[in-house]
C-alpha cells in the first residue's frame, strides 16, 4: 500500500478547493464585460485602459485579468509600453454576448442564482430538498414558481437555457433519425432554441412549444419571431392541462427536475396523447450505470438537489420510467457531449 506522498494529496485538495474561486473569476469577467470590450476593441488593451472603460479600480482589474490569463481565458502580450491583454478563441466564441454560441446568459444565471443556492448545499444534503427558502426567502415547494419568481429571473433562466441548446441542441436531435416525425411537441420548450435547432435539422417538421402561459408570452416577445412559422406555441401546464396528440414529444432537461412519481405521471400522460407509432425523446445527462461518473453529471445531480425535486439518472432508470408509462422499444444514444438521448416508441 502506497504512502500519502504517492497520492500527491496537497495538490488534489488545492485543485478541488479552488474550484469556486475559478468559477467566480470567469463569472466576474463576464459580468463586467471584459471579453465584450476586448472583442469590440479589435486590439489588445492595457489593464488601465480596460479598467477605465469598465469603470473599475486599476488594481482590481489587473488582478482579474491576470487570473483570466492563468485560466487561458485571456492571452497577454508584453510590449515596451507594458502588458496588453486580448481574448483567446474560447472567450471570443463562448464568453462574448454577441457570439452565436455565447454562454454568457447561462453563466450569469449560475453566478446570480445557482451559486446562491449552492451556498446551502450542506443543508440540502441534510434535508434532501432544494434551498430556495434559505437563498431567496421564498417557498421551496414549487421549484418553478421559485425559478420564475420575477419576469427578470424568468428571462435569465430562459436565455441561459437557449445558450445551452445553441451548442448542444444539434447533437441530441441528430442522435436518432427524427425525420419521420413531422408533428413535434417540445414540452417545456421555453425560449425555443431547441425547437429552432429541430426545424433546421428537420425542415419538414413543425414544432409546438408547450409551456406555461407566462413563459410562452415572454418567448413570443423576446425569443421567437413571427417569421419562424414552423415554431408555434401552446399554453398550458403539462401536469394538469391536456396534452394534444402528436407524433413525437421532446422532453429536454425536464424529467431531471422531478422525482420518479412525477416523471411516471408525466410520461403516462404523454403516452396517452401520443399517436400510435410515435414516440418521446428524452434529452438528459446520463450517469454511468454504476453511477461512477461522468463527474459533470454527478455535479448536475447535486444541482438538482439544491434547485429542484429531481436528480440525474442512468439510462436504465430512464428506460424503467418509460416502460412503466407504456413505451415499448427504447433506444439510448450517448453523444459524448453534455447531454444524451433516449427514444421511447409507442
Amino acid at each position: 500500500m502506497g504512502s500519502t506522498e504517492d497520492l500527491d494529496y496537497p495538490q488534489i485538495i488545492v485543485q478541488y478547493s479552488s474550484g469556486f474561486l475559478i468559477s467566480k473569476v470567469m463569472f466576474t469577467a463576464c459580468e463586467l464585460g471584459v471579453f465584450d470590450l476586448l472583442l469590440e476593441s479589435g486590439e489588445p488593451l492595457s489593464s488601465d485602459a480596460i479598467a477605465a472603460c469598465l469603470g473599475t479600480s486599476t488594481t482590481g482589474m489587473e488582478r482579474l485579468l491576470d487570473a483570466c490569463v492563468g485560466l487561458k481565458l485571456l492571452a497577454i502580450d508584453m510590449t515596451q509600453e507594458g502588458a496588453l491583454y486580448r481574448n483567446t478563441e474560447i472567450s471570443n466564441i463562448y464568453l462574448t454576448k454577441s457570439s452565436p454560441k455565447s454562454q454568457y446568459h447561462i453563466l450569469m444565471y449560475y453566478s446570480n442564482t445557482v451559486y446562491l443556492c449552492w451556498q446551502h448545499l450542506t443543508d440540502a444534503v441534510r434535508e434532501g430538498r432544494n434551498q430556495y427558502e434559505r437563498a431567496f426567502c421564498i417557498s421551496s415547494k414549487d421549484p418553478f414558481g421559485a425559478m420564475y419568481r420575477s419576469e427578470e429571473e424568468m428571462l435569465k433562466f430562459m436565455a441561459g437555457q437557449n445558450s445551452v441548446w445553441s451548442i448542444c441542441g444539434r447533437d441530441v436531435l441528430a442522435a436518432f433519425d427524427l425525420s419521420p416525425f413531422t408533428q413535434i411537441y417540445d414540452l417545456g420548450g421555453g425560449g425555443g432554441a431547441l425547437a429552432r435547432e429541430c426545424v433546421s435539422l428537420y425542415p419538414n417538421s413543425t414544432v409546438t412549444i408547450y409551456d406555461l402561459p407566462k413563459v410562452v408570452q415572454v418567448a413570443k416577445v423576446q425569443f421567437v419571431s413571427p417569421e419562424e412559422r414552423q415554431i408555434v406555441f401552446h399554453e398550458g401546464d403539462f401536469f394538469k392541462d391536456s396534452i394534444p396528440e402528436a407524433e413525437l414529444y421532446i422532453l429536454a432537461k425536464i424529467l431531471h427536475d422531478w422525482d420518479d412519481d412525477k416523471c411516471k405521471q408525466l410520461l403516462t400522460r404523454v403516452y396517452k396523447a401520443c399517436k400510435p407509432g410515435g414516440g418521446v425523446l428524452l434529452v438528459e445527462s446520463l450517469l454511468n450505470e454504476d453511477k461512477s461518473g461522468p463527474l459533470e453529471t454527478q455535479l448536475y445531480s447535486m444541482n438538482m438537489l439544491v434547485q429542484t425535486e429531481g436528480k440525474e439518472r442512468t439510462a436504465a432508470e430512464y428506460s424503467k420510467l418509460l416502460q412503466a408509462a407504456g413505451f415499448g422499444v427504447i433506444q439510448v444514444k450517448r453523444t459524448g457531449k453534455l447531454y444524451d438521448a433516449v427514444l421511447g416508441r409507442k
